[in-house]
């Protein structure tokens, strides 16, 4: 069992920053990805990043491609999403997952086995 806790969310204007945090509740170099997903009000949870465990590979959805860095903490409890020049589109709530696939590569939500709560990012214009 994974337990999963973000933090970092808040508001910020349009071309600002945010890191967010995902604290994991066990050793996540047991095998674990991790992916960060977001959820605007009234669509779907979709893909925004993820890192897989063994070498730390990474991929972005396009829309944040440049804008965006997902890595993990020395120890790999913790990951991270570091978000720049954000923009009003970004608004949403940010979940991380963990998938026990280790390469890091699945971008559907059905993939990932454990979340956590959510954090809510408000971009403002």
């Amino acid at each position: 069992q994974v337990q999963l806790v973000e933090s970092g969310g808040g508001l910020v204007q349009a071309g600002g920053s945010l890191r967010l945090s995902c604290a994991a509740s066990t050793h996540t170099s047991s095998g674990y990805a991790m992916g960060w997903f977001r959820q605007a009000l009234g669509k779907d949870r979709e893909f925004v990043a993820s890192i897989s465990w063994k070498d730390d590979t990474t991929y972005y959805t396009d829309d944040v491609k440049g804008r965006f860095t997902i890595s993990r903490g020395n120890t790999k409890n913790t990951v991270y999403l570091q978000m720049n020049s954000l923009k009003p589109e970004d608004t949403a709530v940010y979940f991380c997952a963990a998938d026990s696939w280790p390469l890091g590569n699945q971008r559907s939500p059905l993939a990932y086995e454990y979340w956590g709560q959510g954090t809510q990012v408000t971009v403002s214009s």
